[in-house]
């Protein structure tokens, strides 16, 4: 048995992702804001045959990552092999006028949520990490954007929070290798999902990374030995130019 903890699992990146880990045999438990899509994914992905766990919580909140963690630890009796964290938000806007409450929508769910999850199921990982000593230690993977290598002018916050997520991986990894626990952020361009609608007046969704390539890079991730760290895996769209989503 194998277990994962994916968030924003009920559609796009996340859901692919736990298609992929469902396919493979790892049980799961799925985060998501909206209890019914939620759940709608969790028994799409229980059709594989792995334990499905469907979670409704907003990990823009310190009480939804309790909430969250505290039913993912419940549920698999304390094990945790890999955290997948996919949920996030952005918003398009010069900076002069920003609104201030999209600020603090990102910080909360880009950053604080992902920050707050890995603080609470870290011991979780560590504790996994000892007590299998299987080749691969555990893992963390984060889905961050080519927008935190190269920030994009219009989406100023999202740039600054995708990028935090790509150093706080670099940091776990440099703290917690020696318990077996390695982070790797997964930087993509423009990703063919809902998110990326606002954009596809100038750029072809035919053109666009597939939420199946990502979720393929982030299963090539999860089967590396304890002895690999990958920090930061950018994904460029053919044709695009360098750095730029």
């Amino acid at each position: 048995m194998t277990v994962a903890f994916v968030t924003g699992g009920s559609r796009g990146i996340g859901f692919a992702i736990a298609s992929r880990l469902a396919e493979a045999g790892w049980d799961i438990t799925l985060v998501a804001r909206g209890e019914g899509g939620v759940r709608a994914a969790g028994d799409r992905l229980a059709t594989f045959g792995t334990a499905i766990h469907p979670v409704a919580a907003d990990l823009g909140t310190g009480s939804g990552v309790e909430a969250a963690t505290e039913a993912h630890l419940a549920a698999h009796a304390g094990r945790t092999d890999a955290v997948v964290l996919c949920a996030g938000t952005g918003w398009a806007a010069p900076i002069d006028s920003y609104p201030v409450e999209k600020l603090d929508q990102q910080v909360a769910l880009n950053f604080v949520g992902p920050f707050l999850t890995v603080q609470r199921l870290l011991p979780s990982l560590r504790h996994t990490a000892a007590a299998h000593q299987d080749a691969r230690g555990t893992k963390i993977v984060v889905l961050a954007s080519i927008a935190g290598t190269a920030a994009d002018g219009g989406l100023a916050p999202y740039s600054a929070t995708k990028a935090a997520l790509i150093s706080l991986c670099d940091s776990i990894s440099s703290s917690e290798w020696e318990h077996g626990v390695t982070a790797t952020a997964v930087s993509p361009g423009f990703v063919d999902t809902d998110m990326t609608a606002w954009v596809r007046d100038r750029v072809d969704p035919a053109s666009m990374i597939h939420a199946a390539d990502v979720a393929e890079m982030t299963m090539a991730v999860l089967r590396l030995s304890r002895q690999a760290t990958v920090r930061n895996v950018v994904i460029h769209r053919s044709g695009a130019d360098a750095w730029r989503a």
